[in-house]
């Protein structure tokens, strides 16, 4: 029974996708040290290994951050010239701090890395008060968001 809940959700997510053409199917934060981006073959062959997916850091040469795990559902096609723009509020400050990376959407199933490394983030027990993500076109306009619980007040 449980598997067949589970091909039933993912249907309905793609369904709501091709309707979208673009979406946030998963956000997930989360602090990643620089071990955990270390394969086998980096020691072989000296480039980092992604793993088939996208990692994208505000300071390049810096691993270890505070990462936004973005799964992103592509159901049009490639987009050229996007962004991701995330809003964050840190502990430090009730004014949002906003981080853009470029990037280039493939159709289909993707996962991005959007890392806030170096200097960018303060250390591993720190965690964002809240935060929104937007995917948005070459043109600016907003593609997808989404946002943690305290990053607005509910309706009324």
């Amino acid at each position: 029974m449980r598997p067949l809940l589970a091909v039933l959700l993912f249907a309905a997510t793609l369904a709501s996708l091709r309707a979208a053409d673009v979406g946030f199917v998963r956000v997930w934060p989360g602090w990643r040290t620089e071990e955990s981006f270390r394969r086998l073959s980096e020691y072989f062959g000296g480039k980092e290994n992604t793993g088939g997916q996208i990692v994208l850091r505000t300071h390049a040469d810096t691993r270890a951050g505070f990462y936004f795990l973005a799964r992103v559902g592509n159901a049009g096609g490639a987009l050229a010239g996007a962004s991701f723009v995330l809003h964050l509020i840190a502990p430090d400050s009730a004014e949002p701090k906003v981080f853009a990376f470029p990037a280039a959407i493939p159709a289909g199933a993707t996962v991005f890395n959007l890392g806030l490394t170096g200097a960018d983030w303060p250390g591993p027990k720190v965690h964002p008060v809240a935060w929104k993500l937007e995917l948005t076109s070459s043109k600016g306009r907003v593609l997808a968001d989404q946002k943690s619980f305290l990053w607005e007040k509910p309706a009324k």
